[in-house]
């Protein structure tokens, strides 16, 4: 048996005398006799079937000129995403139903933010066999570059999700994200439409979705030529105001009273909610006195207030996903074709916080 040190040589030596004595072999079974990863092996195997030695199959491999043994009924997709509670939760439902129409099943994991455990999980779904693989990386203490040497290692059809990838390497994989620089926009005009000259904005600033939504306010503000307002960072905060939340929300509040901006669009509803009810404390009237944009629209419509959110379209990105990552599998062996790149457009839902007389 070779050590967990084998040289490619080596593995691929092996892999091509199991495929001369057996007509097939396991990746799977090869990774266990090695002692290596499943991932390394099926590394292996795309380089030699680009060589023309032999011919990947789902678990495997298969001499080059055999008959191709049929998929199983229904193939895996990995799903990675960083939690299975806010915002994801409808993307992976449209996952879910669009699998049912077509011979897949989504497998679910979370990364929780981390880099080591979303590479972990990524590793164990390849390893139990998944034909492919959609995830949104996390970015908090990696580059692009590290990402990207990272992922080309991944020996399936990847496809990223609610990311903004600039580098030339990552645009060369498969995306899709909603427009949320375009919601923010949306949320802004809206405000603008109903006579406010100024927008302030209050960010959930540790997600990778906040500089998207700054971004899409200031490109509104400029070009409405609005008025410049109060802009902060809020933290995650908690049950009872905790992490400071109620402090950074109640200094928010008297930023848009001293710059006399009677309007604000507040990432995320769940924050958006809170400040609706500090602002009731304080005998500020939403909508009367302080027009409210929530985004994200997990729990907006069950604010005290209920809020105008902007709506990512959730189970729509879901489906495209799904159907991007199962048109590469069921792609020919050895055919590319250009990268997708599908940017969704979220809608804005009115409510009672904006004023808009719904």
């Amino acid at each position: 048996m070779a050590g967990h040190n084998s040289l490619p040589r080596t593995r691929h030596e092996h892999l091509l005398r199991q495929v001369e004595l057996h007509g097939s072999v396991s990746a799977a079974d090869v990774a266990a006799q090695l002692g290596v990863s499943q991932v390394t092996v099926r590394r292996d195997i795309v380089e030699l079937e680009k060589a023309g030695k032999l011919a990947r199959v789902h678990g495997g491999a298969i001499a080059v000129g055999a008959p191709v043994v049929p998929r199983a009924a229904r193939s895996n997709v990995g799903v990675v995403v960083p939690g299975s509670v806010s915002h994801y939760p409808q993307i992976v439902r449209g996952m879910d139903a669009a699998s049912h129409g077509g011979r897949t099943r989504v497998v679910l994991a979370t990364s929780q933010y981390r880099e080591d455990l979303e590479q972990r999980q990524v590793e164990r779904l390849v390893e139990i066999g998944v034909a492919g693989i959609v995830f949104a990386p996390t970015m908090r203490d990696r580059t692009e570059a590290e990402l990207a040497e990272w992922v080309r290692t991944i020996p399936v059809p990847v496809v990223f999700l609610e990311r903004r990838l600039e580098s030339t390497a990552l645009a060369a994989y498969d995306s899709a994200r909603t427009d949320h620089e375009r919601g923010a926009e949306l949320a802004v005009e809206h405000l603008a439409g109903l006579g406010h000259d100024s927008v302030a904005l209050a960010l959930f600033d540790r997600t990778p979705t906040a500089p998207l939504v700054r971004d899409g306010h200031r490109a509104a503000t400029t070009r409405l030529g609005l008025a410049e307002a109060p802009s902060v960072a809020l933290p995650k905060g908690g049950d009872g105001g905790s992490d400071g939340l109620d402090d950074a929300l109640r200094a928010f509040l008297a930023a848009c009273a001293d710059a006399g901006t009677r309007a604000a669009l507040v990432h995320t509803d769940v924050h958006a909610a809170r400040l609706v009810e500090l602002a009731t404390d304080r005998g500020i009237r939403v909508p009367d006195d302080l027009a409210v944009v929530a985004f994200d629209d997990d729990t907006a419509g069950l604010a005290m207030v209920p809020l105008t959110s902007v709506t990512p379209p959730g189970r729509d990105l879901g489906q495209e996903a799904m159907r991007i990552v199962t048109e590469r599998i069921a792609a020919a062996e050895g055919t590319t074709s250009a990268a997708r790149h599908i940017t969704m457009l979220p809608r804005l839902t009115v409510r009672e916080s904006c004023g808009a007389g719904v």
